[in-house]
């Protein structure tokens, strides 16, 4: 019933993803997660792209944060507040892929992180690749 797992991402984030940008998900806590995953813009209801997860690091502390600002992006002021904690694991992305137009999938109240995108979501996904 479930095909892949689609991870949700803010939408600036995943613009950054997805130009290639960024490289690195900065979450609170590790995964385990590994392989292809749908990249879901927060809020829209809709999968913007597919990418692999590689790697999970950290924690990292605040200097590995602030030296390792190109592959993450978050602003440098966020990180010199009591907030940069919230940001110790990094979730490595390679082969991000935008696609050529958005699928949606119906969200579950509960999802914060992932939702577990259906079959029928995942055949859409493979219509819209871009070459």
């Amino acid at each position: 019933m479930f095909g892949l797992k689609g991870l949700i991402v803010e939408s600036a984030h995943v613009d950054d993803i997805l130009a290639g940008r960024k490289r690195w998900e900065m979450r609170a806590r590790g995964t385990r997660q590994r392989g292809t995953i749908a990249l879901i813009r927060k809020g829209s209801g809709a999968v913007a792209g597919i990418a692999e997860l590689v790697d999970s690091l950290g924690p990292l502390n605040c200097k590995e944060l602030l030296a390792s600002h190109a592959l993450h992006r978050i602003a440098r002021e966020r990180l010199s507040t009591d907030d940069w904690h919230k940001y110790r694991y990094a979730w490595v992305l390679e082969n991000a892929c935008p696609l050529t137009a958005p699928v949606a999938y119906r969200h579950p109240p509960s999802a914060v992180i992932w939702v577990n995108l259906r079959s029928d979501v995942v055949n859409r996904l493979d219509t819209h690749w871009v070459v």
